[in-house]
């Protein structure tokens, strides 16, 4: 008993390119479904702008208007179909075995060894054409040598899953070089080995940085300025818990800034603390601002009634909505370092397309990126994904001033957050 593929996900253009585009997914259902299909929406450099979605705990109906993403290319719509395909549950057995879905195995690990002569945006055009090609880096090495080479080493899955076939590999060295033009030197990938073992040795934060960045002191006091400074931030995201209107769930109404990934953060979290989601609605956004309402219970089926865990669940919740992202510059003996950092899901999975939102925020500066890596960082609650940019001084920018550094978080800030 099955439905065919073709129904299981649906893609309706918009009639003009202003207007969004209409993505519905009717399928068997599973833990963090939702948070994956927002993922890989964010993947692709798409906006959710309105949504509803509906579960009984077997079966979903899901509907997502997006937008693409101001900084994105052209969608390649036939892609983002399959992929979302790619994470729904078997369709080819009955719901009502409730059978996990069969796409869990894990993609292999390749490195793609990049060098070529050094110039400002040089890493954001490569990390865009991996992206456009529907890479996932996983790690990253930059390293700049005296003589003005540089040598990129890109930890990439594939999201096509072909990068073991000789032409892959052949088309993706071909895109590189023909991107980066009388830059290239040369261009190799090959599947990883010791070395990734190696990168995982990432350079530890000193205690003052980590705490800077990862202090959850950020929302108990409120200080919304220090780490978001856009306007719009300003006023608090506010959550209203509800157990009177609904006899099964919990109503969560939402109200906050609109922002790039906000869909997602608020499923990751949800799913990292094992709340289940039975209908929710998502808003149009007014004036900058977004309203939600959820339907939820717990993984046994009850409503959210201990108030412990209601003010648990609103201050995680708070967190995301607030702080989803970690930016800031610091000193890294005499060199200037930009940090951002943001949290892992419990599965292991980091937050799509931020090497390629700072690379551009950079990009656009004028700013070029003597070194960079990723790593993981654990703090008492959950493990992070941190980005570390080594900064190049110029006579355009230099960075030792309090006026450069505030431009810098800044303009990162609002191109992570989509504003």
């Amino acid at each position: 008993m099955g439905i065919p593929c073709d129904d299981i996900v649906l893609v309706q253009l918009g009639s003009t390119p202003t207007e969004p585009s209409v993505v519905t997914v009717n399928c068997p259902d599973k833990n963090g479904l939702g948070c994956d299909l927002c993922r890989i929406i964010l993947e692709f450099g798409l906006f959710i702008v309105r949504g509803d979605f509906s579960t009984d705990g077997r079966w979903c109906y899901i509907v997502l208007w997006v937008v693409p993403d101001a900084s994105s290319d052209k969608v390649d719509w036939e892609s983002l179909k399959n992929r979302l395909l790619s994470v729904c549950p078997s369709i080819l057995v009955s719901y009502y075995f409730n059978q996990p879905s069969s796409n869990s195995s894990k993609p292999s690990l390749y490195l793609l060894k990049y060098c070529c002569v050094d110039r400002k945006g040089l890493l954001h055009d490569a990390t865009k054409v991996l992206t456009e090609l529907e890479f996932t880096i996983q790690r990253v090495k930059v390293m700049t040598t005296p003589d003005g080479r540089v040598l990129d080493l890109f930890f990439i899955t594939d999201g096509l899953e072909l990068l073991h076939t000789k032409q892959r590999r052949e088309e993706t060295c071909e895109h590189m070089i023909a991107v980066l033009g009388e830059y290239s030197i040369s261009c190799e990938i090959q599947l990883a080995g010791p070395e990734y073992e190696s990168l995982q040795a990432f350079t530890s934060l000193p205690p003052a940085v980590a705490e800077e960045l990862f202090g959850s002191e950020l929302l108990d006091k409120e200080d919304f300025s220090r780490v978001l400074s856009t306007e719009v931030t300003q006023n608090k995201a506010s959550i209203t818990v509800d157990n009177l209107l609904s006899p099964a769930h919990t109503l969560l109404q939402i109200k906050c800034a609109d922002q790039k990934g906000l869909f997602y953060d608020i499923l990751r979290t949800s799913k990292d603390l094992n709340i289940q989601i039975a209908y929710g609605r998502i808003s149009s956004s007014v004036k900058g601002y977004r309203n939600m309402d959820l339907f939820i219970r717990q993984t046994d089926g009850k409503k959210v009634v201990d108030p412990k865990q209601q003010t648990a669940l609103c201050f995680h919740l708070k967190e995301e909505m607030l702080h989803p992202l970690r930016v800031m510059v610091t000193n890294r003996g005499p060199d200037t370092e930009l940090l951002v950092a943001n949290p892992v899901e419990l599965c292991g999975k980091g937050r799509p397309r931020v090497f390629y939102d700072v690379t551009l925020a950079l990009k656009a500066l004028g700013i070029c990126i003597f070194s960079a890596e990723i790593g993981r960082h654990s703090t008492s609650h959950r493990q992070w994904e941190v980005y570390r940019f080594l900064l190049d001084e110029s006579l355009e920018f230099p960075l030792a001033s309090s006026q450069a550094r505030n431009r810098i978080v800044e303009k990162v800030k609002k191109t992570l957050m989509g504003w």
